[in-house]
């Protein structure tokens, strides 16, 4: 695998991006040898990027190699592009009262996104893959929105309270016939935390992996904290109107920028309320700080959905986790934990 080209730590951007080369001294240790070691590859959709401060490479390549290994895997296991899946086998079956037996991994990812959806009310809802050829937001964009009628009869396909789990036989059901999951809104998180576990098991302290708009930031760089930014949902793809120095953190962000079409002067964009059957319209971006990738994914999915104000309201509900909101109004909200974390740099850009 290439070394990535960019510059030291730019592939970060979606959730965050590096400071300047200036502002952060260079990308290596003239005292120790550490220096940044990068490798990118496209897995689960997106670009996963993982970068290690350290002196070794060949141990560094070795466990990042390991570390997207894991993503591949977990992928074929999660997708719903591939037809023999473990996803794409529960969806075929849905409705037909026969259980599907699953990977402990898939499971698990499940289970979690269960326990986000008893909390949140049914704001996160992995059966939202009900939708699927209805909203065209991926390589099927075409710019259609789709008719009142159609998102009414998918929406009544949606209801986590049918995703039927059995420990015991580590089993997954459908109730009804038509009912899709998608993994769209937690699989990265979780990937993420399974990655950042192979690393640290191969000895590796301080660095970052990201995928898409996930990301586990691990130690430092040298005497310094890693510097991330948020960013901006109106702005260029690679600014940011925030930023902070962090470590030993887990960061979700959740945008209407990455899938999206403009119709008659209104964004329509791939996180769906599960209520409505409509794109969410409260928020323009939502990014959570935790310790945990598959929390934090949910719930700025969740957080995204309520908007601002229930958006805070409802963290207060989960012990350890931060959020910083910009709402439909542009306005940026910052809930406690981070207000002296997170520095300003620029409101964010307005637009449609």
């Amino acid at each position: 695998m290439a070394r990535i080209s960019v510059p030291f730590l730019l592939a970060v951007y979606a959730i965050a991006m590096a400071a300047p080369p200036a502002a952060r001294g260079q990308g290596h240790d003239p005292q120790t040898g550490d220096h940044i070691i990068e490798r990118s590859r496209k897995s689960m959709g997106t670009f996963i990027e993982i970068t290690v401060w350290g002196g070794d490479d060949a141990a560094a390549a070795q466990a990042i190699e390991e570390a997207f290994g894991e993503f591949d895997r977990l992928d074929r296991m999660m997708t719903t592009w591939l037809p023999d899946s473990e996803v794409s086998l529960i969806n075929a079956a849905a409705g037909g009262g026969k259980p599907i037996i699953v990977s402990p991994e898939l499971f698990e990812c499940l289970t979690r996104a269960v326990e986000y959806s008893r909390l949140s009310g049914g704001l996160f809802d992995v059966t939202v893959g009900a939708f699927s050829g209805t909203w065209k937001f991926d390589e099927d964009n075409d710019g259609t929105i789709p008719a009142a009628p159609e998102v009414e009869e998918r929406r009544k396909l949606v209801g986590w309270k049918d995703l039927v789990l059995d420990a015991k036989r580590r089993s997954v059901l459908l109730r009804r016939k038509g009912m899709k999951i998608t993994l769209g809104g937690i699989a990265k998180g979780f990937a993420v935390d399974r990655a950042t576990q192979i690393l640290r098991k191969r000895g590796m302290v301080d660095f970052i992996v990201r995928a898409g708009g996930d990301m586990y930031v691990s130690g430092r760089h040298g005497d310094r904290r890693w510097r991330v930014g948020i960013r901006d949902p109106r702005g260029p793809r690679d600014a940011i109107f925030a930023a902070a120095d962090v470590e030993d953190m887990t960061f979700s962000t959740s945008g209407d920028y990455e899938r999206f079409t403009v119709k008659d002067g209104k964004r329509y964009h791939h996180i769906l309320d599960p209520r409505t059957g409509y794109p969410a319209t409260a928020s323009r971006s939502v990014t959570i700080m935790a310790k945990d990738g598959t929390l934090a994914e949910g719930l700025s999915k969740t957080l995204f959905i309520l908007g601002p104000k229930e958006g805070m309201a409802f963290l207060k509900k989960v012990p350890g986790a931060e959020a910083v909101i910009v709402g439909a109004d542009n306005e940026v909200y910052i809930s406690d934990g981070l207000k002296e974390k997170v520095r300003i740099l620029h409101p964010p850009t307005p637009g449609i």
